[in-house]
């Protein structure tokens, strides 16, 4: 099991994800989002290949489920969901991401 939390940003809404593995290749998703494109993304996409992160940017299953709803292209729930089901499938390790910006 594997839980990340993505706080978006100037929006200030968070999106918490818990991935655990179903059998091995395929792990499900539980996702509690403040941000209404969110809120029921785990029904859209109720599991993941551990592969996701292989998939070119943008592209692949969560993007396609994320993007019905979310037309902002710069959210990063998205992928903080793929390095989730990463860290849950041990082909990553829990380590932060992070994007410092300045003006």
């Amino acid at each position: 099991m594997a839980k990340g939390t993505i706080e978006a940003g100037v929006c200030g809404l968070k999106t918490t994800v818990v991935v655990e593995d179903k059998d091995g290749m395929n792990y499900t998703l539980k996702v509690d989002s403040e941000c209404g494109a969110y809120k029921d993304l785990d029904e859209r996409l109720p599991e993941v290949s551990m592969m996701a992160g292989f998939d070119p940017i943008g592209s692949g299953a969560v993007y396609e489920a994320c993007r019905v709803k979310c037309k902002h292209g710069a959210c990063p729930v998205p992928m903080g969901i793929i390095k989730t089901v990463e860290v849950a499938a041990n082909m990553a390790l829990p380590q932060d991401v992070k994007v410092t910006l300045e003006k």
